[in-house]
């Protein structure tokens, strides 16, 4: 949709006067989808259900008040199950509760560091990771959700304790599954299949995650969840080990009655151990990264092109996220997923997240039971559905299409997260691709500085000529360079004389020419003829032909 600047939504105040009703409504909606999302993510990262949902409330009604962006929604991301997860294992030694305290402690500290590196302007580090070493990150992500979750949403609880032991009990959970508790999870995960393959306009404004809650409900009462007791699944078919099975409240979501029960506090008494500190780098990195990404995706998304200030919305992250940890909430970044629904829902102003944050708090305080009756496995096809979706086949075919060498680092760091954890992981993705630029020939002293001049060639004509190698780890100042470049003019990228470029800067000019063209300016890239690609890629690596 093309909208004229002259039509740009207010902000502040005057922006609810104008838009309250669009924002009401897609609020709303994204509150729909936000509710079983925020308490699966809680209870898969070891947390209370409630958690989640205590998240998404201080996302909506107080980050959105002062963040830099427009159109986010903030709230719990399964990208951080993982790390969240890892610290109450490793903190709490066996003691969930214990472990969730200190997590809640780990949140704190690190969400001051987010509020720091968004004062002293830090957004523009997410630069360095690459893109492959990012995208791999995600998939691994998504690979462990889905081999945890897939347990839940058969109804057995694994007895391994390492990952690659949980992959491995797949097939033993299968054998082993609760019938009527899988029923309820493989319908809803079906149905979100479907879903996703519907074209049906009217069809898809309905949320899916809605439609799976609104079925487990059903069959969860069917079933007869609420109360424990044994039955018999198909008692006639011999072939079967064994027929009798127990069902009951365990399978269902727990929550306070009383709202005010929901609140934990954290316990700082471990802020000396190097696994605290462990905790606090990793949640710190892996919420920041990720909200820097999500923020600046949704922006491509908004109708209207406005350009969020990202140190902005990384500060006021952080201040939700110390608040959040303080009275037993998990850590929120701008959720892609809620935030695309937020759009497509016709969503104008930062009032559609706040509404969000207050349908959800007016829910949990008035309705706690019917939170209660919702089944775990349904919540777990959601899960499994979102990991398959980070590390579906597609973006694997996405990454070997870029280049083999792309791939490799996207395969790396997957095996490394799965292997070790997601700092170690990361870490090795980036020293195996900066491996490789040494390979085809970056020289150490182009390692974190890129040798570029601009040149103004009339009033309205500028050249942008980089020489050396331009990678992921020197790009920082052609970001800032970039960012407050002059709009409506004209800008000629010239790689003629750039020894190296790899695919992260690729991916960056191009954004920037697209965007620069979109905003009425106009931006070539040239002198790329004289350069070797690694693949037929647009955004391939390249080096120059000697």
């Amino acid at each position: 949709m093309d909208v004229s600047k002259s039509s740009t939504p207010k902000t502040g105040f005057a922006g609810l006067v104008e838009n309250w009703h669009s924002d009401l409504l897609a609020g709303f909606l994204v509150f729909l989808i936000a509710l079983p999302l925020c308490l699966g993510i809680a209870m898969a990262s070891g947390f209370p259900p409630m958690a989640g949902i205590i998240s998404a409330i201080i996302g909506g009604l107080v980050v959105s008040r002062i963040s830099g962006s427009f159109v986010t929604i903030n709230g719990p991301a399964a990208g951080l199950i993982v790390v969240i997860v890892d610290a109450v294992q490793s903190l709490g030694q066996g003691d969930a509760m214990a472990g969730y305290r200190y997590t809640l402690a780990a949140i704190v500290i690190a969400s001051i560091l987010q509020v720091l590196m968004g004062v002293f302007k830090a957004g523009k580090l997410s630069a360095f990771f690459p893109s492959s070493v990012v995208h791999g990150m995600l998939a691994a992500i998504g690979i462990i959700i889905m081999a945890k979750q897939f347990h839940t949403l058969l109804g057995v609880k694994p007895a391994a304790q390492s990952l690659f032991g949980t992959i491995a009990e797949i097939p033993r959970s299968i054998m082993d599954m609760n019938p009527e508790v899988s029923i309820i999870g493989l319908l809803g995960l079906g149905l979100l299949i479907i879903w996703s393959l519907l074209k049906n306009p009217l069809l898809k404004m309905i949320p899916a995650p809605l439609l799976v809650v609104l079925l487990g409900l059903a069959l969860g009462q069917y079933f007869d969840l609420d109360h424990i007791h044994k039955y018999l699944f198909l008692p006639d078919a011999e072939i079967l080990p064994h027929h009798e099975f127990t069902i009951g409240p365990a399978f269902l979501v727990a929550v306070p009655e009383n709202f005010m029960a929901g609140f934990y506090f954290p316990d700082f008494s471990k802020i000396a151990s190097y696994e605290f500190w462990l905790a606090v780098v990793a949640i710190c990195l892996v919420g920041s990264l990720e909200s820097l990404l999500s923020a600046a995706a949704v922006d491509k998304l908004d109708a209207y092109k406005r350009d969020s200030n990202l140190n902005r919305d990384l500060a006021a992250v952080g201040a939700g996220n110390i608040l959040s940890g303080l009275i037993g909430g998990l850590p929120m970044i701008a959720e892609i997923v809620r935030s695309s629904a937020n759009v497509n829902n016709g969503a104008k102003t930062g009032w559609s997240n706040f509404f969000h944050g207050a349908f959800l708090l007016i829910f949990v305080a008035l309705f706690p039971r019917l939170i209660h009756e919702i089944p775990l496995s349904s919540l777990a096809a959601l899960l499994v559905f979102t990991g398959f979706r980070l590390a579906s086949p597609k973006e694997f075919a996405k990454t070997l299409e870029v280049g083999i060498d792309n791939f490799v680092i996207f395969v790396v760091t997957i095996l490394s997260v799965l292997a070790t954890d997601l700092l170690i992981g990361v870490a090795i993705g980036i020293a195996v691709k900066l491996l490789m630029h040494f390979a085809r020939g970056l020289k150490p002293g182009n390692l974190f500085s890129m040798a570029y001049e601009v040149k103004q060639t009339d009033a309205d004509t500028y050249r942008i000529q980089v020489s050396g190698a331009a990678v992921f780890s020197n790009i920082i100042s052609l970001k800032s360079l970039l960012a407050d470049f002059p709009k409506a003019k004209n800008v000629y990228f010239d790689l003629s004389e750039a020894e190296l470029i790899d695919h992260t800067v690729m991916e960056f000019i191009h954004h920037f020419t697209e965007e620069h063209n979109q905003a009425g300016g106009h931006c070539e890239i040239v002198g790329l003829d004289m350069h070797h690609a690694y693949s037929n890629h647009y955004l391939a690596s390249r080096r120059k032909r000697t």
